[in-house]
Parts: C-alpha cells; sequence; structure tokens
C-alpha cells in the first residue's frame, strides 16, 4: 500500500470519527430534550435522539450508528435518574433500529432501500423492545421499586394493564414503535440533503 493511499485511508478514518463525535453530540442533546406525555407513565420519555445515529448508520455504517448510540447514552448515564437502566435500554433498542437498517441499507444504497431499511428496523426495534424491557430492564427496575408501584402507574391510566408485561404491551411497544416511525420520517426527509457534508462530498 502506497504512502499516499495509507494517508487517505487515515484522512477517511479521522473524518469518520469526527462525523461520528458530531452526530453523538447531536443525539446526546436531542436525548436532553427528552418530553414525557399525558397518555404514558411519568418514566416513559420521548425523544428524537435515535435520528442522528439512523443518519449515521446510513452516511458511514452500520457500526458507526451504534457508536452514536453509545455516545449519547454514556453522555447522559451522569444524569441518569434511573440508575443507568433507562440508558442501558436506550442504547439496546437504539442498536437494533439503527444497525438493521444500515446494514439493509449498505447492500444498494438507494432511498427504496433506506425506506425498507427504516421499516425493517422499526419493526425489529419494536418487537425486541418487548423482550429487552421484560428480561432486562424491569428486572433491574424491580431491584429498586415495588412491583405494585410498577403496575400501578400502568394500571391507573389503562386499568386492563394489570401486570408488567401487559403495560409493556400497551405502552412501551406503541411508544416504541411511534419513535421509530418518527425519526424514520425525519431521517427520510434530511438524509439526501445531508449526505454529501456526512460523506464528505462538499
Amino acid at each position: 500500500m502506497s504512502t499516499q493511499t495509507i494517508a487517505r485511508t487515515r484522512r477517511i478514518s479521522v473524518r469518520k470519527l469526527t462525523v461520528t463525535a458530531l452526530l453523538g453530540a447531536a443525539a446526546t442533546i436531542l436525548m436532553f430534550l427528552s418530553f414525557g406525555l399525558p397518555i404514558l407513565p411519568s418514566y416513559l420519555k420521548v425523544d428524537f435522539s435515535e435520528m442522528p445515529a439512523l443518519l449515521a448508520s446510513f452516511a458511514l455504517g452500520p457500526v458507526y450508528g451504534a457508536a452514536v448510540c453509545l455516545i449519547k447514552n454514556l453522555v447522559n448515564i451522569f444524569a441518569t435518574t434511573t440508575g443507568g437502566v433507562g440508558e442501558l435500554c436506550n442504547f439496546l433498542i437504539g442498536v437494533l433500529f439503527v444497525v438493521p437498517a444500515g446494514l439493509i441499507y449498505r447492500r444498494h444504497p438507494s432511498r427504496k432501500t433506506a425506506l425498507i431499511g427504516m421499516i425493517v428496523g422499526t419493526l425489529v426495534m419494536s418487537v425486541c423492545s418487548i423482550l429487552v424491557n421484560y428480561f432486562i430492564v424491569y428486572p433491574a427496575y424491580l431491584l429498586v421499586m415495588p412491583e405494585d408501584a410498577i403496575v400501578g402507574m400502568y394500571s391507573a391510566l389503562v386499568p386492563a394493564a394489570d401486570s408488567i408485561f401487559k403495560g409493556i404491551l400497551v405502552f412501551n411497544l406503541p411508544l416504541t414503535f411511534v419513535k421509530g416511525v418518527l425519526d424514520a420520517v425525519i431521517t427520510f426527509i434530511l438524509y439526501k440533503r445531508l449526505s454529501p457534508i456526512l460523506k464528505g462530498k462538499v
């Protein structure tokens, strides 16, 4: 490999790391700007922090999308109100969204595969969020919070949600799906305009 080729490879690597850091910073800010909704238990928040990770996954590759998910959660863990449990959940679910979408898009980059990738990513994230919440997140919450208190927040809004699993199906699953759809729509609108900048082609 020639010296010129090595230098070019290093420049590309530095640019990718720089773009990843910038998108990670944007995702961190968006995660800080999370907000609750009256129809949800107080600890369930809405944010658009997966959007920069999805941009990174499309422009740079799925690994970089996952890196953005990691960056935003590592920063936000210093201000956590969930003992890191919320950040772990956010990271896992974010990766389940942006990595499948990025893998599909990388095989044949086009608006069509980007759309397919985001649909698949949203579905994978939504379905897997049930497992992540039920087997990882809520067992961790139960170490510091009685099960009755968690179920009480659910059933106060929807009486039929009288167990943790039902609460996940009624609240967490739809919320995750809606967040995925919103992030996908915003990314689909912005990506074509931002792609040259993210890929360093301007």
